[in-house]
């Protein structure tokens, strides 16, 4: 446990685990959803924008070597040395035919010798077992981590923004990743449409009782060019403040698994496009809120679980 942050960050994880600064490297490798092209459904997750949640990502036009050296020029402007993390992040990463999910991803592991660890971002309904138990084999010569969205374990605010799967779905999905031993990183959204703070600590209790490894965080962000955007610029309904905000989150930390590594309590949306809410422009702020409430009631991550999760 990270005692300065009173909850197990990422960062501190890797560090312990390689002794040096580890980031991502964000590639697109051109993928679509498939509740965007008719597989499963059309139109998309309603809060996502045309880039596919890949907002920071590489330009899919681009070869990934280009990508890659880019993105990592980037990086190098902040963190002088450091291990990297090949990210498949826009859009759904496992949404193609197997043999070009192992071109692209045998391709990425490949493009420096300082990469440490494949991190696929991808749907729970886009996990053939033919796809799983390649990864399982590809983890054994590379460390491979799977981002799967969940955003809710609640089926009406799932159906309103068009998520098209249900929660047996992604059950299913950390059971069969987990039996090849990849690591699960599960993405959660706070403030979706009508949803109650028991409800968004409902997804957290859920999140426990299965076998992931980590979780990110976000606030919902209404965007341009969004239908969630949209629909709130036409009738707009409340959102959560920062203060709703840090006080949901700050209980979701309390009540979730000390094991559960926190990849992120917050998330970006390029400023052009953010219409709300405005106050998730300065990020620190938000986690530094949310750092003062932990250290105020001198409580870590995990120290509600048994209150609130053992009989």
């Amino acid at each position: 446990m990270n005692h300065e942050k009173h909850y197990n960050t990422l960062n501190h994880y890797y560090h312990y685990k390689y002794q040096k600064k580890v980031f991502k490297i964000a590639l697109n490798g051109g993928f679509t959803c498939p509740n965007i092209d008719g597989t499963v459904a059309s139109g998309g997750c309603t809060f996502c924008s045309y880039m596919g949640s890949g907002d920071f990502a590489g330009n899919k036009l681009e070869p990934l070597k280009t990508q890659f050296e880019k993105q990592k020029a980037m990086m190098h402007q902040k963190w002088e040395d450091g291990y990297y993390i090949v990210y498949f992040q826009a859009n759904t990463n496992t949404h193609a035919p197997l043999a070009r999910l192992k071109a692209l991803y045998e391709e990425a592991i490949t493009l420096d010798p300082k990469i440490v660890l494949l991190s696929i971002a991808t749907r729970p309904d886009v996990l053939p077992q033919d796809v799983v138990d390649y990864l399982g084999e590809l983890n054994e010569r590379m460390p491979v981590q799977v981002e799967l969205g969940l955003q809710t374990i609640h089926q009406k605010t799932s159906d309103l923004i068009n998520r098209a799967h249900d929660l047996a779905c992604f059950d299913d999905a950390v059971k069969r990743l987990r039996e090849k031993n990849l690591e699960v990183v599960v993405h959660i959204i706070n403030g979706l449409p009508f949803e109650t703070k028991d409800m968004m600590l409902e997804t957290v209790k859920h999140i426990n009782t299965l076998d992931v490894q980590g979780i990110k965080i976000h606030m919902l962000h209404l965007m341009e060019k969004t239908k969630m955007g949209y629909e709130y610029k036409k009738n707009p309904w409340t959102l959560l403040s920062l203060e709703d905000y840090v006080d949901i989150t700050v209980d979701q930390i309390l009540i979730l698994r000390k094991d559960i590594i926190i990849h992120r309590l917050t998330g970006d949306a390029p400023q052009s496009m953010l219409i709300a809410p405005v106050w998730t422009k300065k990020k620190f702020v938000v986690t530094n809120e949310i750092d003062k409430k932990l250290r105020k009631l001198g409580l870590f991550q995990g120290d509600l679980y048994e209150k609130y999760m053992v009989k």
